[in-house]
C-alpha cells in the first residue's frame, strides 16, 4: 500500500473513532437509546412488533436489526417480533410499480402496523421521502415512531417521537454509528424481556 492509501486509511479510522467517541460521550444519545429500547420492549410485551425501514445501506441495517431481534443478540432466548420492511420483493415492486417508490414502506405500515407497534425509520440524511411517508403513516395508525439519522436530523425529526442523531455528516460513518446503536437497543430489549438465566 502506498503512502497516500496508508494516510487515507488512517484518516478514515480517525474519523470513525472521533464519531464513536463523540457518540459515547453524548448523554442525550444515551438517554434516547434507553427510551427507544423501553418503547420497543413495551410494545413487544403487549404482543406488538417492531417494524424497520431504510434505503440502501440502511435497508441492509433494517434487515440486520430485525434478524438480531428474531434470532438472538447475545445469548439464547425467545424470539422477539421484528420485521424489516425491505425484504418482500413482491410487495416492494408491486407498490413501486402501482403507487411509486415513495410509498413502498408506507403501504406496508398501513397493512401490518397496529396501534402500539413501533416503527424505526433509518435515514442517514433524515430526508428519505419513503421513510418520511412511512413515519407519517405510522403516526396516523397509532404506532410509536422512532428514527436513526445523521447529525442534522432533517425533516425526519418532526415525524419521530425519538430521533437518534449520529454525530457525523459522512454517510458511511453515520451507518457505523447506527449499527452500534441498533446493537445496544437490541441488547437492552433482550435484557429486559429475556434476562439471561443465572449460571
Amino acid at each position: 500500500m502506498n503512502t497516500a492509501d496508508t494516510q487515507f486509511v488512517a484518516d478514515w479510522l480517525a474519523q470513525s473513532l472521533a464519531a464513536t467517541t463523540a457518540f459515547a460521550a453524548d448523554a442525550e444519545a444515551t438517554a434516547t437509546l434507553g427510551a427507544i429500547s423501553d418503547d420497543i420492549a413495551a410494545a413487544l410485551r403487549q404482543g406488538g412488533k417492531l417494524l424497520i425501514a431504510g434505503n440502501g445501506g440502511s435497508a441492509a441495517d433494517a434487515q440486520h436489526i430485525a434478524a438480531e431481534f428474531v434470532s438472538r443478540m447475545n445469548y439464547d432466548r425467545a424470539p422477539l417480533a421484528a420485521i424489516a420492511l425491505t425484504t418482500d420483493s413482491s410487495a416492494l415492486t408491486a407498490t413501486g410499480n402501482d403507487y411509486g417508490f415513495v410509498h413502498v414502506f408506507a403501504r406496508q405500515v398501513q397493512a401490518l402496523g397496529r396501534p402500539g407497534d413501533v416503527l424505526l425509520g433509518i435515514s442517514t440524511s433524515g430526508r428519505s421521502p419513503n421513510v418520511l411517508l412511512a413515519l407519517q403513516a405510522a403516526r396516523e395508525r397509532g404506532l410509536v415512531t422512532h428514527g436513526f439519522a445523521g447529525a442534522e436530523g432533517g425533516p425526519m425529526a418532526a415525524q419521530c417521537d425519538r430521533l437518534l442523531r449520529a454525530p457525523s455528516s459522512t454517510t458511511a460513518i453515520i451507518q457505523q454509528i447506527h449499527i452500534i446503536a441498533a446493537h445496544i437497543v437490541c441488547s437492552l430489549v433482550e435484557r429486559t424481556l429475556c434476562p439471561r438465566a443465572a449460571a
